[in-house]
């Protein structure tokens, strides 16, 4: 296979894997098929070529694939983290609606706990947090 091949693969199968919400399953047959481009381009046969892209890209699966998904995983417990620290409203968050806060630099979507609307500028204390939504009570 020509080595620009398998760049182009790589490259097809790691945009594969950014644009679809998946496990890291194309991630690894990308970086496998960019690490088999300089064995076509040094003349190594396409058997050679094929056992190494398997090789690299299972390996890589099994072995990186776990700690991924683990490190992944471990971002609910830093969220939890934020629970009790002070953000600063960026815009006025109407009862029941949605609005945007700064918190440790960062702008977030932010939520009320209550049903009284906070102002901008005003301090506030993080309740809670769910993705990238910060449920906030004025202090």
């Amino acid at each position: 296979m020509i080595w620009w091949l398998w760049v182009l693969a790589g490259i097809a199968l790691l945009a594969f894997e950014v644009a679809t919400p998946g496990g890291f399953f194309a991630l690894f047959f990308g970086v496998g098929a960019l690490l088999v481009a300089p064995l076509a381009a040094f003349g190594f046969s396409e058997t050679v070529q094929w056992f190494a892209f398997s090789v690299l890209s299972l390996v890589g699966l099994v072995t990186l694939r776990g700690p991924m998904l683990r490190r992944l995983n471990r971002q609910p417990e830093r969220a939890a983290e934020l629970v009790g620290e002070q953000a600063v409203l960026l815009a006025d968050l109407p009862a029941g609606g949605e609005g945007k806060a700064e918190l440790r630099g960062t702008p977030w979507t932010a939520r009320a706990t209550s049903g009284i609307p906070l102002k901008a500028g005003q301090r506030c204390l993080v309740e809670r947090v769910d993705g990238l939504t910060l449920w906030l009570r004025a202090e």
